[in-house]
């Protein structure tokens, strides 16, 4: 049994090498108009989630991100630029394009000012989905430093419902390099839970927390990072642009040395995979475990791909000419 709320490798399916699914996701990215390079880049995103068996944010997006390049909705040929910088911190604006391209050009921002300056911050706007934003801050880990990001989409309060249903899906996270030990990678939407009035009543500061976390985020990287702006917005808003983004990172260095840092960071992390499993689970890991572990395992054996999930991608790309041909690996099916 597993816990529902989460991505895990599925039961039945077959194996499919990394290349091959990536040929796959840059041939579905093909039938749209972005330019290559972008769609290369995606494709190595999406792949790479597929490895980490987080497919609701690798190829599981791609009916979403067809549809809305291909009907106009996003701009598939984005003019990305750093229109602002100051200190140690930047405003990148997205034109209008997938919030991929906004927040590479800004954490790559980010990581610049943080070799300068020891840390450095910027807001991402204009734009529609950044993806995991995991992604973000694995960026940050594998300079070494700490990384924060988050993203917000354009979320107006119903005066109808109960302030309980503020919160919603708008992620953050939060990543932690290491040594040999897994890095710590929180990568976590802000709805945390559900909308049950008898569960309200019995730990009612549960709901504060979340109202607090929800409202935090949309403050941080969607009202600061200007999603709000009139000019963004229908009807004078010429794309889909409801999203925005908040990305930081911090050097180690600037707090204490990397190597004392490191080993720390893997004694407290080997402790806790020491400690007893959740409920249903075989292992107990700390956030990011998992993923590690699964990319490690997937990159020898191939992507677990689902029957259900392969159906998916096989239907889309018939809508747009492309051949998955995945039958050639019937002979992996587990």
């Amino acid at each position: 049994m597993a816990f529902r709320s989460r991505n895990y490798p599925p039961e039945h399916g077959i194996l499919i090498p990394l290349a091959h699914q990536r040929r796959v996701i840059r041939d579905l990215l093909g039938s749209t108009a972005m330019r290559a390079s972008d769609a290369d880049y995606l494709a190595d995103r999406l792949v790479t989630n597929d490895g980490r068996c987080l497919y609701s944010h690798g190829s599981r997006q791609l009916p979403h991100y067809l549809e809305n390049l291909n009907g106009g909705n996003v701009n598939p040929d984005p003019d990305v630029q750093v229109v602002s910088s100051f200190g140690a911190t930047a405003r990148v604006d997205g034109d209008g394009g997938l919030g991929y391209m906004a927040c590479r050009v800004g954490m790559e921002k980010v990581l610049e000012l943080t070799e300068k300056f020891g840390t450095g911050s910027c807001t991402t706007g204009n734009h529609f989905h950044v993806g995991s934003v995991g992604t973000w801050t694995r960026m940050a880990v594998e300079k070494g430093y700490i990384g924060m990001a988050m993203s917000a989409h354009r979320n107006r309060p119903d005066p109808n419902q109960m302030i309980t249903r503020l919160p919603n899906a708008s992620p953050l996270s939060f990543g932690f390099p290491a040594g040999d030990q897994p890095p710590l990678i929180l990568d976590m939407g802000s709805n945390i839970l559900p909308g049950d009035e008898d569960l309200m009543e019995k730990m009612p500061h549960g709901y504060f927390k979340a109202i607090g976390l929800s409202a935090s985020v949309q403050a941080i990287s969607g009202i600061l990072a200007g999603i709000y702006r009139e000019e963004l917005t229908p009807p004078k808003g010429k794309w889909t642009a409801n999203q925005g983004a908040f990305l930081c990172a911090w050097d180690v260095r600037a707090f204490m040395d990397i190597d004392e840092y490191t080993e720390e960071m893997d004694r407290f992390t080997a402790g806790a995979r020491k400690m007893q499993p959740l409920p249903c689970l075989s292992r107990a890991e700390l956030p990011g475990g998992m993923e590690w572990q699964w990319e490690q395992d997937n990159r020898e054996r191939g992507i677990p791909l689902g029957d259900e999930h392969r159906e998916q991608l096989e239907n889309l790309a018939a809508e747009v000419g492309v051949d998955c041909g995945y039958d050639q690996f019937e002979e992996t099916r587990f």
